[in-house]
């Protein structure tokens, strides 16, 4: 056991995925810098961290890259220090991620740092977490709830005494743990990959550990809330339900809308216009969409159209990429 800790850790949040679950809506953004409520999603994990403390941060970019810093930028204004990790030609995923950033995270292979998603929201508060992992003594230490979903989401299974023991696949039966997007690690659990190199946490590195010693990875079991941001379904929803707690910013203060239109429980990002006789409902709209007068959309993705061809699930109309969902 190495006992208890004496300082707050540096973060990693994990902000290099392409968010293929969103499109399109990740055409041009990525998926961090979506708003949800009007606030990026990058910002808004930031400013949890920041409110418990934990300011020196390091994001991995790969998607979209520019759309990420050009909301966080250093982090001054939010009150912490944030620095990049870039992930090129490839992303190197939930292993290669936090492997490629270590000479940012620790100075000592010893040292534990904090994961985070860069997808999801919760109100964790992270040093009990901290306060678990350095108790038990583990190499890594997951943030855990009841699965809430075991249809849509993977699980974690956990044993009487609080270690975990395996990962199983949505649908799987049985009850199981649901990780809630945020971890503690040391960086032993990552030096031995090939730096540069795509590499998996679960299903991977994490496999190997726990092969080694059933003691590595533990459970962090809680009761924190856990928002997805996973869908253009699951961001609306998540929108929604922030904007009827802090107030609906659902509205890019650079969107226009004619007043003839109707706009129900719709995002607008910047630079939209809506014009007359259009209506929205439950619909993100994303940033340079113009709605053409008269236009009815109900629970839709809308981008501009671009170059691309419509996937199986999309269309194009009036010139704009639409995903219903």
């Amino acid at each position: 056991m190495r006992g208890p800790r004496t300082a707050v850790p540096r973060a990693l949040v994990m902000t290099a995925g392409l968010g293929t679950r969103l499109r399109p809506l990740t055409e041009r953004r990525a998926k961090a810098a979506v708003p949800v409520n009007g606030v990026p999603l990058a910002r808004r994990v930031i400013d949890w961290l920041a409110q418990h403390d934990v300011r020196d941060l390091v994001l991995n970019l790969h998607h979209q890259p520019a759309s990420i810093a050009a909301q966080v930028g250093d982090g001054a204004d939010i009150g912490v220090r944030v620095r990049y990790s870039w992930e090129q030609p490839v992303v190197l995923g939930s292993g290669g991620g936090p492997r490629h950033a270590l000479s940012l995270l620790v100075d000592d292979m010893r040292d534990t740092c904090l994961l985070v998603n860069g997808d999801t929201l919760t109100d964790l508060d992270p040093n009990a977490l901290l306060d678990e992992h350095f108790a038990s003594g583990a190499i890594v230490t997951m943030a855990l709830i009841p699965n809430p979903r075991p249809d849509k989401y993977s699980g974690v299974l956990v044993n009487g005494e609080g270690w975990i023991t395996a990962f199983t696949r949505a649908g799987s039966e049985g009850p199981s743990f649901h990780y809630i997007g945020v971890q503690a690690a040391i960086g032993q659990a990552f030096a031995g990959l090939d730096d540069g190199v795509p590499a998996l946490s679960v299903g991977g590195v994490y496999s190997l550990l726990m092969r080694d010693n059933p003691r590595s990875l533990r459970a962090f079991i809680c009761d924190a809330s856990f928002q997805d941001i996973g869908t253009p379904a699951d961001c609306l929803e998540t929108t929604l339900e922030l904007a009827n707690v802090e107030g609906d910013r659902m509205r890019s203060s650079t969107a226009s809308v004619d007043v003839s239109a109707h706009v129900i429980r719709t995002a607008l990002w910047d630079d939209v216009t809506v014009a007359a006789n259009a209506q929205l409902t439950d619909c993100i709209v994303a940033d340079g969409v113009a709605i053409p007068s008269g236009a009815r959309y109900e629970r839709c993705a809308i981008v501009p159209g671009g170059s691309r061809a419509p996937e199986q699930d999309e269309e194009l109309e009036n010139g704009l990429l639409i995903r219903r969902f």
